[in-house]
């Protein structure tokens, strides 16, 4: 009785599709036409598309890992720079420590000469203290702007002229100083 209930849909089908101007060999050439634009735009569109979009990705991925790589790099050469400068501190410190000490020593006429040394010393050791900070903060800034240059070549994928880094080199370092 199944089979009776089929071959009746068959039949109601096709009457269905002659009743509407079905036409089998227009029908498998449509279908046929679909699977190749199907194919060609998956071959020809598809496929490169998702490949561009997998480039860009992983740049993007890049950047991203080179910049916290740079930021990494600039945390620890600020590290570098301010134990440098703890260090001139220390041993400006230790001068005028030692200053101090051998003022005490000297007995009252040789007060004045000794308190007169003392300053002196002090204010090499602020000065050089002083020379060393700037150096430092030079040599920092023109780090910076290395690392900036560098970072940006990288994350804008371009080669930079040598105006391009001497003007980033130059924004940093404003930015630094303010």
């Amino acid at each position: 009785m199944l089979f009776f209930a089929a071959a009746g849909i068959g039949q109601i089908a096709k009457e269905t599709g002659e009743q509407f101007g079905f036409n089998k060999s227009l029908f498998f050439s449509q279908v046929i036409s679909f699977c190749i634009v199907a194919f060609l735009l998956h071959r020809f569109a598809y496929k490169p598309i998702l490949k561009v979009l997998e480039e860009r990705r992983q740049k993007i991925a890049e950047g991203l890992a080179n910049a916290e790589r740079i930021k990494v790099e600039l945390a620890k050469a600020q590290a570098t720079a301010q134990e440098i400068l703890n260090q001139a501190n220390a041993q400006g410190n230790k001068l005028i420590e030692e200053a101090r000490q051998s003022a005490a020593k000297v007995t009252e006429t040789e007060n004045q000469k000794a308190i007169a040394t003392a300053n002196d010393i002090i204010a090499k050791a602020r000065l050089a203290s002083e020379a060393e900070l700037a150096r430092m903060k030079t040599e920092l800034r023109r780090e910076i702007g290395r690392l900036v240059v560098a970072t940006s070549a990288k994350v804008t994928g371009k080669i930079l002229t040598p105006e391009d880094q001497q003007r980033l080199a130059d924004d940093t370092n404003r930015q630094l100083a303010a």
